[in-house]
C-alpha cells in the first residue's frame, strides 16, 4: 500500500525538473557578452593610433612650406610683344595699302575701335577733315573708342594702346619714321602692320620681317 502513493510524488519530482531548465534558458541570455569586450585593446602590438597622428601635422607642414613660392608667378606678367607683319609698298602707295589692312581687319572680325592707323608722311584725309573742327573735338573721337582712329607721327605719342596698329611709311623725315615706329610698336597690343619700304622698316625695328 504504501509503494503507491509512492509514484505520484516520483511523477511530480519529473516536472519539477522541466522548470528548473526555463529558468535556466533566461540565464543564457547574458550573452551580450561580445559587446563589452573593451579588453580586445589589449593588442598595444599595434600603435595604430600613433601613426595616424604624426602623418597628419607633418602634410600641413608640408604644404606650409611649398606655399610661399607663389612669389614667382610675378614674372610672367611680362605682357607678351605683339606680331609684325610687313607690307611692301612706296611711300606713294603706303596709304593706300594701311586702307586695305584696315579693310581686311574688319572684315575678319575685329571692331573699328581696336584699330589705330599712323601716317609718317601727310596725314590720312579723315584726320584733316576732323582737325578742322578743333583738336578736342578730334582727340574726343579717339578717347571714345567707337571708331578706327587716324593720326601723323606727331600724334603718335598722345594716341593710347589699341590692339592693332597699322603704319603707313607714306613719307617723312628719316628720324620721323624712326620715332614714329617705336611708338607704334609699343601701342600695338597684339598686332603692328607696317606698309613701306622693308629695308628701311627692318633697320628701324631690328627685326626682319
Amino acid at each position: 500500500m504504501p509503494l503507491i502513493p509512492e509514484e505520484p510524488q516520483i511523477h511530480e519530482s519529473a516536472q519539477g525538473p522541466r522548470v528548473t531548465p526555463a529558468t535556466g534558458r533566461t540565464a543564457p541570455t547574458p550573452r551580450p557578452v561580445p559587446g563589452p569586450r573593451p579588453a580586445a585593446p589589449p593588442r598595444p602590438g599595434r600603435p595604430g593610433p600613433v601613426r595616424p597622428a604624426p602623418p597628419a601635422q607633418r602634410t600641413p607642414r608640408d604644404t606650409a612650406a611649398t606655399k610661399p613660392a607663389p612669389s614667382g608667378p610675378a614674372v610672367p606678367a611680362a605682357p607678351a610683344a605683339p606680331q609684325i607683319q610687313l607690307i611692301p609698298a612706296s611711300a606713294e602707295g603706303a596709304l593706300d595699302a594701311a586702307e586695305e589692312a584696315v579693310d581686311l581687319l574688319l572684315e575678319s572680325g575685329r571692331a573699328p575701335g581696336e584699330v589705330l592707323v599712323i601716317t609718317t608722311g601727310d596725314p590720312h584725309p579723315w584726320a584733316t577733315h576732323e582737325l578742322t573742327f578743333g583738336e578736342t573735338s578730334y582727340w574726343a573721337q579717339h578717347d571714345a573708342g567707337d571708331d578706327v582712329f587716324y593720326t601723323d607721327a606727331a600724334g603718335t605719342s598722345r594716341a593710347a594702346s589699341r590692339a592693332v596698329v597699322v603704319v603707313a611709311v607714306n613719307g617723312g623725315t628719316g628720324d620721323g619714321v624712326a620715332t614714329a615706329l617705336p611708338l607704334a610698336h609699343a601701342r600695338a597690343g597684339a598686332l603692328l602692320i607696317v606698309c613701306g619700304d622693308p629695308q628701311q622698316i627692318n633697320s628701324v625695328l631690328g627685326v626682319g620681317v
